[in-house]
């Protein structure tokens, strides 16, 4: 894992604009069915996501 990739969520957003952190966090809240599980690290209390890992998922979801 290259850890340049691992962003908090307020960082993910700022490289993505067209993201909203509300988005995001519903992703989160909903990981397990929708597969965003695959993104998230989690430490302690804070979660972080795997930016090439979003990556691929979010190609994933395209329709």
């Amino acid at each position: 894992m290259n850890f340049q990739n691992v962003l908090s969520i307020s960082q993910l957003v700022k490289f993505n604009p067209a993201l909203s952190e509300s988005m995001i966090r519903w992703w989160i809240f909903n990981a397990k069915a929708n597969g965003f599980h695959k993104c998230l690290i989690k430490i302690g209390g804070r979660i972080f996501v795997d930016r090439s890992v979003f990556e691929q998922w979010l190609e994933e979801q395209r329709q």
